[in-house]
């Protein structure tokens, strides 16, 4: 299971045009506690298990920050060469914190999504004029918006479709305000007086918003929380990129200490919560032990892990790992399997596929099929209308007769207490250095500023490898894909000599002046 992830925690760096291994950033990979899960394929029994739920409860929480000095943690952080050895011991240190003049906000990241159909175009437009999202060659650079332009135009139609058949526009928004109500609630409750704010990549409110924000009102330490389980290049790194755009033109982002949490797949609340839905579905399956837990993660290319050392799918096989293993804590040991989703355009993508994978798995005889949304903690296009109509669709035709799916986490009690959990842990390390070495379990990307976050896989903020080889001799993909190109640059230069000359092959055949 682990064979491919070596490979995937290796930094880049581009010389002369060619992309090759550099020295990693990253922590080494833990291996995996449990070696015989080398397929995240098992075959396990049903116990049930009752989980209580925390009752909501109205919170009260005071944002005035304490103008009064903080000398006991001064004297805790005293005895330690640098901010990444001070481990705090209890809850009751990591309060005294918030004793000073500091004002400390968390800024929740997400992808955002059109929340009515006028939205679609210009949500898609933003989407791929992200040069995270579509990478062309420098030479081209200067046609990131206008191919954007075009593809959002031509791609609006099909997905205003699917946003209709889910009451016409995304619920993200409404989900992520949510979750960061319940964030704030869940701070105040531990005697943290913190303030939320969400900022979103491609949709309202945009990061640049938020940040604003957080300028009028005056925060001095900030934690950056992206909302994704498992860090990537084209999530959470772009956010990530436009972040640092921000700070560097700022010279208040510049002096405000902050710290990221890149991600948070390894925590125990997160991994009992995504245990606890799971369990609770598989409940309603006549036979739940026979039943096939599918996790289906968004999907990223394949050249993200293989060239540019995005630890994302490492982090995702950890992930399920853990879960599985907490599940096997409960007598719950059914076969699972993972897959990837949202695949876009002609390049490879992590595989295996996920709509492939379904077919093949209706194929060996799976009669019951659970889908878990593991990269998702939101409800959203991708699981509202992808896997629930589309892949379950694709699912009772493959012959799979039980079809389930997992909610997302949404606001449930324990992920939101767990947040919490993290942010506060976080804090000591507010404009220190990365921490990458604590004797607590550690995810792949450690805590660290956003330049030193973009540092472990970009130092030169170069754009990210190409999809192929730059160039190969004979019947290879990358033929085809240059030659591809070459073509379409000669037909644009002809098109425009045309359109300029009067004259050319269109207008001898009488095609041209149609479109006069």
């Amino acid at each position: 299971m682990w064979s491919s992830s070596q490979a995937s925690t290796r930094g880049v760096v581009e010389m002369g045009g060619r992309v090759e291994a550099g020295p990693s950033h990253f922590p080494k990979r833990p291996a995996p506690r449990n070696p015989a899960r080398v397929n995240l394929s098992r075959t396990h029994a049903v116990k049930p298990c009752s989980a209580g739920d925390r009752a909501g409860i109205s919170v009260k929480c005071n944002l005035g920050w304490s103008s009064q000095p903080s000398p006991d943690l001064k004297r805790h952080l005293r005895g330690f060469s640098s901010a990444s050895e001070a481990v705090l011991t209890s809850q009751s240190d990591l309060r005294k914190l918030f004793v000073g003049n500091e004002k400390i906000g968390v800024l929740l990241l997400n992808l955002g999504g059109p929340e009515t159909l006028d939205d679609v175009q210009p949500f898609l437009f933003n989407l791929f004029a992200d040069p995270d999202i579509i990478r062309l060659p420098r030479l081209f650079r200067f046609l990131q918006k206008p191919l954007a332009q075009f593809i959002s135009v031509v791609r609006a139609p099909k997905s205003k479709e699917g946003y209709a058949s889910i009451g016409g526009g995304s619920p993200l928004r409404q989900i992520t305000d949510a979750q960061a109500e319940a964030l704030k609630e869940a701070l105040c409750e531990k005697d943290v007086p913190a303030k939320v704010y969400v900022g979103m990549r491609y949709w309202h409110p945009f990061t640049e918003e938020a940040i604003q924000q957080i300028k009028r009102d005056g925060i001095t330490k900030l934690v950056v929380l992206p909302l994704y389980p498992q860090f990537s290049i084209s999530t959470s790194g772009s956010s990530l990129r436009l972040l640092e755009s921000i700070f560097r033109e700022d010279e208040y982002l510049v002096n405000m200490q902050h710290t990221v949490i890149p991600s948070w797949y390894q925590r125990e609340g997160y991994i009992k919560a995504m245990a606890t839905l799971i369990e609770n579905e598989l409940t309603k399956f006549p036979e739940p032990q026979k039943v096939m837990i599918f996790f289906s993660a968004h999907g990223v290319p394949l050249a993200y892990v293989e060239e540019a050392g995005d630890p994302y799918k490492a982090e995702m096989e950890e992930c399920i790992d853990l879960i599985m293993e907490e599940l096997e804590k409960r007598g719950i040991t059914n076969p699972c399997t993972l897959a990837y989703q949202s695949r876009v355009g002609p390049v490879e993508w992590l595989k295996p596929y996920t709509d492939e994978t379904i077919v093949e798995l209706g194929q060996k005889g799976v009669k019951s099929l659970l889908a878990v949304p593991i990269s998702f903690v939101s409800e959203h296009i991708e699981t509202l209308e992808e896997i629930d109509v589309e892949y379950k669709e694709l699912a009772l035709e493959s012959g799979i007769k039980h079809w389930g799916r997992v909610s997302a986490l949404g606001c449930e009690p324990t992920f939101i207490s767990d947040l919490a959990d993290a942010v506060i842990e976080s804090l000591p390390y507010v404009g220190a250095m990365a921490v990458s070495n604590l004797e607590a379990r550690q995810s792949l990307v450690p805590l660290g500023s956003v330049e030193e976050l973009l540092a472990a896989y970009d130092s030169k903020r170069d754009e990210l490898p190409p999809p192929v080889i730059v160039w190969e001799w004979g019947w290879t993909k990358s033929a085809e894909t240059w030659n591809g190109r070459a073509a379409m640059l000669a037909v644009l230069v002809l098109l425009m000599l045309e359109v300029t000359t009067g004259e050319g092959f269109l207008h001898q055949w009488g095609i041209l002046p149609l479109f006069r």
